[in-house]
């Protein structure tokens, strides 16, 4: 019923595709969302973009998420983008955010980098001209843009930040690279693995900068543990916890409820967690960071909003090192992350933001086998977490990746949520309606 409503002609491979990437419940709450007034835009951008669906080649898929990503973008496009620049007006940043409740982190990011020791607010743009004065003046932008096109047609603009839902990462990273600007992207990268690989295509095509913005990579906080690990302090790695979760009000037009959106758990915050487990078990293993062997997942995902609200997943790294992860937006959880070896164990009670996102001094507890009480590791920074991550922009750019996360850190990382998502069952029309053949 499903393919017909979509003006496909049902066969049995379509069929069974179709289950295998969304269950009976979920293809249950699609075909109801064929069936109201999303129906005529949904089916319209499928019967222009159908005949790239069967070509699972890169280049093709990049266009079919472009194709997808402008369909929605006319509902839930960026609201305005802010511009802030590095050093002596050398390089610029630019901040792209959303009408669907991220105006608070474009405030936050605004605030934060007034601390970067490379870098000031610059310039600001909106669709609405008006919205972009009204920026300027909370923040004292001196420049307002009135179209995004003016900005990233300008050529004083070097490096843009994009900090939109999850489902416009790729179409406008690909069109930042391919204009030539150097980019912070914040996580997760795209929505999987294939848009991601776009990304760093057209990255390196263009010559440009990308860095996923994993802020906790850039804190020396992170820093501290890599040393600890290297000098075997719990001596060798066994198991790794990992948890990034918090409780969203319940509402289905905020971008970590909306399938459309690309919300959920495993991919807003889920990321973290994997990323920090790849991390440790990459340098338990000697490397900057490894890929799991084996990745599993199950999910609890919403009856109406078709997202994973909570989620767990265990991993397996080789040498017998294991994961367990656990990520949610509709629950809170303890978001701490504990490692276990063979002489002891480490505790890091604030990982992801360390320091609450400001300057100051954050804790790593360490305590070896035998020991009572656990030693504290103490490591301060006279900056917040934004503007550490901004200056890390600052001084890698024109190596054209940062050393904390590499391209193919990055690239791992959506290969691992990936496999999540698969073994939990958790879907998005926009990556899934592309295996149909």
């Amino acid at each position: 019923l499903l393919l017909q409503d979509l003006g496909f002609m049902p066969n049995f491979k379509k069929r069974k595709n179709l289950l295998n990437m969304f269950g009976y419940n979920q293809l249950k709450r699609l075909r109801g969302m064929f069936l109201g007034e999303k129906a005529k835009r949904i089916k319209s951008y499928l019967e222009n973009s159908r005949k790239l669906i069967p070509n699972k080649s890169f280049r093709l898929y990049t266009n079919f998420a472009t194709t997808k990503i402008k369909d929605i973008s006319s509902k839930y496009g960026p609201e305005s983008l802010a511009l802030f620049t590095h050093g002596s007006g050398s390089a610029y940043y630019t901040n792209l955010f959303k009408a669907l409740g991220t105006g608070n982190i474009a405030q936050v990011f605004a605030k934060g980098i007034a601390g970067s020791t490379t870098g000031e607010l610059f310039a600001v743009a909106s669709r609405s001209l008006s919205n972009a004065k009204n920026f300027g003046k909370e923040f004292g932008v001196p420049i307002q843009y009135g179209s995004y096109e003016a900005l990233l047609a300008d050529p004083s603009v070097q490096v843009v930040y994009i900090a939109l839902p999850h489902v416009f990462h790729a179409e406008w990273a690909i069109h930042a690279a391919n204009a030539g600007k150097h980019i912070l992207c914040e996580k997760p990268l795209a929505i999987n693995h294939a848009e991601a690989c776009a990304i760093v295509d057209a990255a390196r095509r263009n010559n440009v900068f990308l860095m996923e913005a994993m802020m906790y990579r850039c804190h020396p906080q992170t820093a501290k543990l890599i040393e600890l690990l290297r000098a075997k302090v719990i001596g060798d790695v066994r198991i790794i916890q990992a948890t990034f979760s918090f409780q969203a009000a319940f509402d289905l037009t905020n971008k970590a409820l909306s399938n459309e959106l690309g919300g959920g758990g495993i991919l807003d915050v889920g990321c973290y967690a994997i990323s920090m487990a790849r991390l440790i078990a990459g340098i338990e293993l000697g490397k900057e960071y490894a890929e799991p062997v084996e990745v599993y997942g199950t999910a609890h995902v919403g009856d109406l909003s078709g997202i994973d609200e909570w989620s767990v997943c265990s991993l397996k790294f080789p040498r017998g090192i294991l994961a367990q992860i656990a990520s949610g937006v509709f629950l809170k959880q303890e978001n701490v992350v504990r490692i276990f070896g063979s002489g002891g164990d480490i505790f890091i009670p604030s990982p992801w933001v360390p320091g609450g996102r400001e300057a100051g001094i954050t804790k790593i507890f360490v305590r070896r086998s035998g020991e009572a009480v656990a030693q504290e590791i103490i490591s301060e920074t006279n900056l917040n977490l934004y503007a550490i991550e901004a200056d890390m922009v600052a001084t890698c750019i024109d190596l054209h990746q940062s050393p904390v996360m590499k391209w193919e850190d990055s690239l791992g990382n959506m290969k691992a949520l990936d496999s999540w998502r698969q073994s939990a069952g958790v879907s998005y029309l926009a990556d899934s309606l592309a295996s149909i053949g």
